[in-house]
């Protein structure tokens, strides 16, 4: 929680039932390769069958496979809540003591959880804790003695992946015949009831654990040829590595140049830009390829773990790489490899980029050491000094452009959010590169100082650092704030997934059509007229976001 901002539970908050004698606790610090320590479980639609206000125990029925699926989770160690609104309490439609009776009947059925965390506020009593604000989720952390981003979050409706969301935590939607059809195009993570969730929970906890050990590894070789934001959200992995080898070499390209030097663990940068990689690239020149693979040769690496997107092929740098004498290759590749990849890694669809860079780390044998969280980070004399100029921390920024333009907020809607951030009292700084002044003039005259063009990345990183929340679309700046836990509104077009791609393990709040006709075309340039899936956002919207994320407590580092 950041220090300048309240603590939302000295005001109306949720009430906490412990089980098992627990009490709550600061978060200790995680053991080696834990992504969860904790899962938090709505209670209606999603463990139980959905009663409208109920008050009888005899009416709890547990959903299929719900037992089972429970006790899987408390044999891997995690520890179990149940974070339930509970409206019904103050519509008089039940007391207390009938709903402790409930409780005891689902512990009955189901097994103990270690506390039950309760809304008891109704829509109208503008509450923190009533879902889908963060309050429950901060409150059940605290609870259990960890922090939201070690949480995650399981629940039938929308509100419930907003809560998780909010607070830093991972949602899983498990859609029921109420669950209305935007709720689940909006949803980064989607199974079909609580048995696969926790099927996936489980084995997402179990690729970021080594099977085996990289041993005597001297120099590793990463790869991570892309933008700025592809680098950084491989920082989790590249750590993993460097926690595992002597030095660590890292071949970027020249978009991710600036991001790479700004990553704990990389000892190295070799900058080449890779024709299969870029998305303007240059005919392939077989002399540069010549020169980049003696440069290779040159590094006398012991191994290299070649990190991609989802969508992007290993294949054609591993078989430089084999020319270049490496010969321990670790890379992720539906397609067959031959002799080209020694350790061949698959990750299914849907997984968290940085957890999908993790997942190959551990492949190879590297895992994040204890005490290091598998969140993005930069490193400390990688970020630059925050200009005087721009006042005292907890201003918002608002960074409208996107290095893709299908992926940036529409000038006109930015600039009608800089006038609504600034009409309610926010400071608001508009960001963008050199190449977007006339934007962000644009958008600063609504309301807003313009620092277009006035920043490098370091720069940019430390205005963000400073900021209460950022606003913005799905582009690097996203994964700067990650970086420094600083919440995010996230304009986020759709032509990727949002369980991919958004802003990872940081507090957060999701706006735009997440079923656009856009959706999954991975398109550079917006396919369709009007830019549809972010132009009919309301910049009420990102105020009410901006106050959730800041009333909410605010980073999570």
């Amino acid at each position: 929680m950041r220090q300048d901002q309240e603590d939302p539970y000295q005001r109306r908050s949720a009430r906490v039932y412990a089980g098992a004698g627990r009490v709550g606790r600061g978060p200790a610090a995680p053991p080696a390769g834990v992504l969860y320590d904790a899962v938090l479980l709505d209670r209606d639609g999603t463990l139980i069958e959905d009663v409208p206000y109920n008050g009888d125990p005899e009416k709890v029925r547990p959903l299929p496979g719900v037992r089972a699926a429970l006790d899987r989770l408390r044999a891997a160690g995690l520890r179990l809540a149940v974070v339930t609104n509970q409206s019904g309490l103050a519509r008089g439609y039940f007391d207390e003591e009938q709903m402790r009776a409930v409780h005891a009947r689902v512990e009955e059925l189901l097994g103990g959880f270690d506390a039950w965390l309760v809304c008891p506020h109704d829509d109208a009593d503008g509450c923190d804790c009533r879902k889908p604000s963060p309050g429950l989720v901060h409150a059940a952390a605290r609870e259990l003695g960890t922090s939201a981003s070690r949480c995650v979050l399981v629940g039938d409706i929308g509100r419930d992946v907003g809560a998780a969301l909010a607070a830093g935590a991972a949602g899983v939607l498990v859609p029921t015949p109420v669950t209305r059809p935007e709720e689940i195009a909006a949803a980064g993570w989607v199974a079909t009831d609580l048995p696969s969730a926790v099927d996936e929970i489980l084995r997402r906890q179990r690729a970021v654990r080594p099977t085996r050990t990289a041993h005597g590894v001297g120099t590793a070789l990463v790869v991570r040829s892309d933008s700025a934001g592809d680098v950084l959200v491989t920082g989790p992995a590249i750590r993993a590595v460097a926690a595992g080898a002597r030095r660590v070499v890292l071949l970027c390209g020249p978009r991710g140049r600036a991001a790479a030097e700004m990553l704990p663990g990389v000892d190295e940068i070799i900058e080449h830009p890779l024709p299969w990689i870029d998305p303007a690239p240059t005919p392939v020149d077989p002399d540069d390829m010549r020169r980049l693979t003696a440069r290779i040769a040159a590094v006398g690496a012991d191994e290299a773990v070649v990190f991609t997107s989802f969508h992007q092929s290993a294949l054609p740098l591993a078989l430089l790489l084999r020319m270049a004498g490496i010969t321990r290759i670790a890379a992720i590749s539906d397609d067959y490899p031959g002799a080209l990849v020694d350790i061949r890694h698959r990750v299914p669809v849907g997984v968290p980029e940085p957890e999908r860079a993790l997942s190959l780390a551990a492949a190879a044998g590297h895992r994040l050491p204890a005490g290091d969280e598998p969140v993005l980070r930069l490193r400390d004399d990688a970020v630059a000094s925050r200009p005087a100029a721009v006042g005292d921390p907890g201003y918002v920024v608002l960074h409208p452009g996107s290095a893709a333009s299908s992926r940036a907020c529409p000038t006109e809607l930015a600039a009608r959010i800089a006038g609504a951030l600034s009409a309610a009292g926010h400071r608001v700084l508009v960001t963008g590169g050199p190449d977007e002044r006339t934007v962000t003039a644009r958008v600063a005259a609504a309301g807003g100082t313009d620092l277009g063009g006035t920043t490098d990345l370091a720069g940019l990183a430390a205005l963000v650092a400073d900021a209460a929340a950022v606003v913005v679309g799905n582009t690097g700046p996203a994964h700067l704030a990650a970086a420094a836990g600083v919440p995010v509104v996230s304009l986020f077009a759709p032509t990727v997934p949002f369980g991919q791609w958004g802003p990872y393990r940081v507090p957060t709040v999701r706006l735009g059509d997440a079923s656009a006709p856009c959706r999954d075309t991975r398109a550079a340039s917006c396919p369709v007229p009007g830019h549809p899936c972010l132009s009919g956002v309301d910049p009420a919207e990102v105020v009410e976001a901006v106050r959730t994320l800041t009333a909410s407590g605010g980073g999570v580092r």
